[in-house]
């Protein structure tokens, strides 16, 4: 009698940890919510063909949900690079407060996959076309006057340190301050420019203010 007590406690001491990730406490679903987060944000990666492992299908996600989670609120997943609402881009591909918080809740609560007929059209993937810069660069380290007029379209990370954080505002003549961008623990693998979602037109005398002075070099793309 007490050896099939024993089994029966030893089966369900192994059954415990399989099982407790399927208590399900959110609404939120893969099917629903989830899967259009990942399919604009992540999918242009993580898929197959992309640069990194498919996370397309509920199956693919749902072993790495704890790890999204973490990555997603480390800011190290999308690789965008820079914080978001300082500054305004193109192609913006970083994570909304809305949007970690709708991760979190839909790990923190099972990561239950929902009703696969709510799962959005799967992406279609096109080779994006490459964004040139359509004028000269004018470098800038700590603080740079501007000596002339410059329509600013973008900026590029010239030789900043991996880790290394940046914001960078523009301070007018007359007072008035623009924020341009704040790049935030920067990863050199995933280096690329930051083009304004509307160009800056910046008067001379404009100072172009880098904090940290000594954090490096950023390059200005005009116009």
């Amino acid at each position: 009698m007490h050896r099939w007590i024993a089994v029966l406690f030893l089966i369900m001491g192994a059954c415990f940890p399989a099982c407790a990730h399927d208590v399900i406490t959110t609404k939120i679903t893969w099917s629903r919510e989830i899967s259009r987060l990942v399919y604009k944000r992540c999918a242009s990666c993580h898929r197959d063909g992309g640069s990194s492992f498919s996370l397309l299908t509920y199956a693919e996600a749902r072993p790495w949900a704890k790890a999204i989670k973490e990555e997603t609120l480390e800011r190290r997943m999308p690789p965008w690079g820079a914080v978001k609402g300082f500054g305004s881009f193109r192609d913006d591909q970083g994570l909304t407060q809305e949007d970690l918080e709708l991760i979190s809740a839909w790990v923190e609560g099972g990561a239950p996959e929902g009703d696969p007929a709510l799962l959005p059209k799967t992406p279609e993937f096109k080779t994006a076309a490459p964004v040139t810069k359509a004028g000269p660069e004018v470098l800038v380290e700590g603080t740079l006057t501007l000596k002339a007029p410059l329509q600013l379209a973008g900026i590029r990370p010239k030789s900043l340190g991996a880790g290394k954080s940046v914001q960078v505002i523009a301070e007018r003549p007359d007072g008035s301050i623009d924020p341009l961008i704040w790049i935030y623990n920067y990863n050199p693998a995933f280096a690329h420019s930051f083009f304004l979602k509307h160009a800056l037109d910046l008067p001379t005398g404009t100072r172009i203010v880098c904090s940290p002075p000594g954090a490096g070099t950023l390059a200005l793309i005009s116009q």
